[in-house]
């Protein structure tokens, strides 16, 4: 499975829900919804600044993270980012990987 960072900046709706249910109530529906796509919720933290909340999610594809994504941003409670994980290992994978490239000007 891929891991995926989801950043959610609440809009005002969004604001109003969390406090009238409460962040656990939040983290069980966050929770479900991680889990009807196959994935696994590894951590949520709620946060002071421009962004409020913060998962790390274990997710089966691309495609069941921009579901997330387009769902919650299409429900109109939160603005969502989401960034692909990759481990040291992703890293020293694409390190190794022969590409031809010319920089611009060169």
């Amino acid at each position: 499975m891929a891991k995926y960072l989801f950043q959610a900046s609440y809009t005002l709706e969004g604001t109003r829900g969390l406090v009238k249910e409460g962040g656990s109530s939040r983290h069980a529906a966050i929770d479900q919804m991680v889990k009807s796509l196959g994935g696994k919720l590894e951590s949520i933290y709620y946060a002071f600044g421009e962004t409020d909340v913060f998962l790390i999610v274990d997710l089966p594809d691309a495609a069941s993270a921009a579901a997330i994504s387009l769902t919650v941003g299409a429900a109109g409670g939160a603005r969502v980012t989401t960034i692909p994980l990759m481990t040291p290992e992703d890293i020293d994978a694409a390190a190794k990987k022969s590409i031809r490239y010319r920089a611009p000007g060169a």
